[in-house]
């Protein structure tokens, strides 16, 4: 491996303890709410993931996933406090992401197929980055290209004919 490489890879024990601090600041949370959960630890590429399983209703996600995004905020600002380090730490609750994340695949590939066939740009609703990056990777696997456009919280992606 090269430096360069090596300056790029990520610190999998950083990556670890972010996830620990991180859990025992939803567990806190959980426990403070007197909400039933487990919590999962993971890392994925070069983030810490920490998801809460077996809870029961869409309080922790909320509509659109809002309180979700939330506590995510909440949870990151935790782990920076401790590390001094600004976290990228995703948080799920019941599989959230994981769903959001094949429904928005599965948008982004149909509006291209669309794009495609009519020639037309098309603007879709804002959304979160998490979500736009996930649109942005399906729209080019299918051939496509697609730009963000507008501001925080509006933020929306535009997908764009060949």
């Amino acid at each position: 491996m090269t430096e360069a490489e090596q300056e790029k890879a990520p610190d999998l024990a950083a990556l670890e303890q972010e996830g620990e601090i991180a859990a025992d600041y939803v567990e806190g949370l959980l426990d403070i709410a007197d909400i039933d959960g487990d919590i999962d630890m993971d890392v994925e590429g070069d983030r810490a993931l920490v998801s809460v399983v077996g809870v029961k209703g869409t309080d922790l996600v909320g509509p659109g996933g809002e309180i979700l995004e939330a506590l995510q905020e909440l949870t990151r600002l935790a782990v920076h406090r401790q590390t001094g380090e600004r976290s990228r730490l995703m948080l799920d609750v019941s599989g959230y992401r994981e769903k959001r994340r094949a429904d928005l695949s599965k948008l982004g590939t149909e509006v291209a197929e669309t794009v495609k066939r009519n020639g037309e740009p098309k603007s879709l609703h804002p959304m979160t980055p998490f979500e736009r990056k996930i649109v942005h990777d399906a729209v080019a696997a299918a051939g496509l290209r697609s730009e963000s456009e507008g501001e925080e919280p509006n933020r929306f992606v535009v997908v764009l004919p060949a």
